[in-house]
């Protein structure tokens, strides 16, 4: 065996009698839009392609790979462009090349094929999705957006593409005030919004602010959201769970917890459905007065209201105990992930400066175009617009429930995006229901599962389900709950 048939270590190469790559092999023909690029760009093209191929295992490791000379004559480039090439990857760890030995690929690449993975929470495989949470993104007014983006894109001042405030453009904040103001009844100084990239960052500033100030727990509505304890682990705070009561947080718990701060949904609890009582609303205020906490209010979905004008937010009654927050999750399209957060004066520094170094503000073409869609009244269009249809679904799914389901109820107010239904006791038991429903394809969450007590959550066999209906046109309700009930009865 010749010196040129082994390499340092005296141990045979595997490149040695490794069969060199010849033109028509996949490989090579990853070369040739390379050699054909223009004259300026050729050298750089031919080392990408390369890199490229080494990196997902076209040309494997071990590979000879043809003489400069030979390569740059197949190719039609000129040697040098070849040679320069072949030092670059073998500088970088691609290629390796030894005296006598001509040059091959290094075995250093351990790289996957790439594959970009969708970890968007769907329910594949369903044929009626009741769970709560998702509007009717078709509802996305895809044409009035798509008009105040052409329009902002052309007027928008250069400098308003740096680095924004991290509160939000002025023109947005001083919008969503007016908005805010007039909707929902709020307290709404622009220079207490923060612009936010929706409910689940307000959450989260709120957890570092609260967490810096030396409080290490918050109190939780109970049932409620079941973000809320990783959100505010991420922050360092631990979630307390308080009860409820048909009027809302029970006062007596919340005062014997200890707790400082408090997350509510008073417009349109989630998912109880109730709406919190002006007595209720007092309570709370005056338990955050005496211990000077904080109550953050959720109005994740207070435009929402079918049977009368909505209630108007808590926050409009003491702005300097309440922090308010929304979004358009719900009224355009969760994946814009634009939302707001209005804070109390004594709060407002450090949440701004927690923005400032969490992200360095929200994108100013979202801002800029967002604060158009509300000045030209198209955003009061899109909420009379979902008003309109998720009240008809609404309905629909009340009256299905009531023919499939006799002697079902429908607790909660006449609002929002979903609705509790408490099956009849013949349903049951919950687990037997669910364990049938799921095998006929039909998705459900039942309200237990919001719940932070795990003993004695349900009376023993009842079925109560949390069904959300924003999303289906009427006739996949009604087509959803007869399949429901077929499941109930097998």
């Amino acid at each position: 065996m010749t010196s040129s048939q082994t390499n340092r270590s005296g141990t045979p190469d595997p490149a040695a009698s490794a069969q060199p790559v010849r033109p028509g092999s996949p490989a090579w023909e990853l070369l040739l839009p390379a050699a054909s690029a223009p004259a300026r760009t050729r050298g750089r093209s031919l080392q990408a392609a390369l890199r490229e191929a080494v990196r997902t295992g076209r040309l494997a490791p071990g590979t000879r790979l043809p003489s400069s000379r030979d390569l740059a004559a197949d190719l039609g480039v000129s040697r040098g462009l070849v040679t320069e090439a072949y030092e670059q990857l073998t500088a970088e760890g691609y290629l390796r090349s030894g005296r006598g030995a001509g040059t091959w690929v290094g075995g250093a690449v351990r790289s996957a094929p790439p594959r970009a993975r969708d970890l968007a929470p769907r329910s594949p495989g369903v044929h009626a999705d009741f769970v709560a949470g998702t509007p009717d993104l078709s509802l996305f007014p895809r044409s009035a957006w798509a008009a105040a983006q052409r329009a902002v894109l052309a007027e928008l001042p250069h400098h308003d593409l740096g680095y924004p405030d991290p509160r939000g453009l002025p023109r947005l904040r001083t919008a969503l005030a007016e908005l805010l103001a007039r909707r929902r009844g709020v307290v709404a100084d622009p220079e207490r919004v923060v612009v936010v990239s929706g409910v689940a960052q307000a959450t989260t500033l709120l957890g570092f602010v609260l967490h810096a100030r030396g409080l290490r727990t918050v109190g939780v509505e109970d049932p409620g959201s079941p973000q809320h304890d990783a959100l505010y682990a991420s922050a360092g705070v631990r979630t307390v769970p308080l009860p409820l009561d048909e009027e809302g947080i029970v006062p007596g718990p919340l005062r014997d917890s200890g707790v400082r701060a408090v997350v509510t949904t008073p417009s349109h609890q989630f998912p109880t459905g109730i709406a919190y009582s002006a007595h209720r609303r007092t309570e709370l205020l005056d338990w955050a007065r005496s211990v000077d906490g904080l109550v953050l209010e959720d109005d994740y979905d207070g435009d929402f209201r079918y049977d009368r004008a909505p209630v108007g937010a808590m926050q409009g009654l003491d702005p300097e105990h309440v922090a308010y927050t929304g979004s358009v999750s719900k009224s355009l399209a969760p994946g814009l992930r634009l939302g707001w957060l209005l804070v109390p004066e004594s709060l407002a520094d450090e949440v701004v400066e927690r923005k400032r170094t969490m992200d360095l503000g929200h994108p100013t073409l979202d801002q800029a175009l967002f604060a158009r869609f509300v000045e030209r009244g198209d955003y009061d269009r899109q909420l009379r617009r979902c008003q309109r249809a998720y009240r008809e679904r609404r309905d629909a799914l009340v009256a299905a429930l009531m023919e499939h389901f006799p002697g079902a109820e429908v607790a909660g107010i006449a609002a929002g995006l979903h609705v509790i239904a408490a099956l009849p006791r013949r349903c049951g038991p919950q687990e037997d229901f669910l364990a049938r429903v799921a095998a006929a394809g039909v998705a459900v969450r039942p309200l237990s599962d919001y719940t932070h007590a795990r003993a004695g959550r349900d009376e023993a066999g009842a079925v109560r389900l949390v069904l959300g209906y924003a999303h289906l046109a009427p006739a996949r309700i009604r087509a959803g709950v007869r399949l429901m009930a077929r499941a109930a009865k097998t």
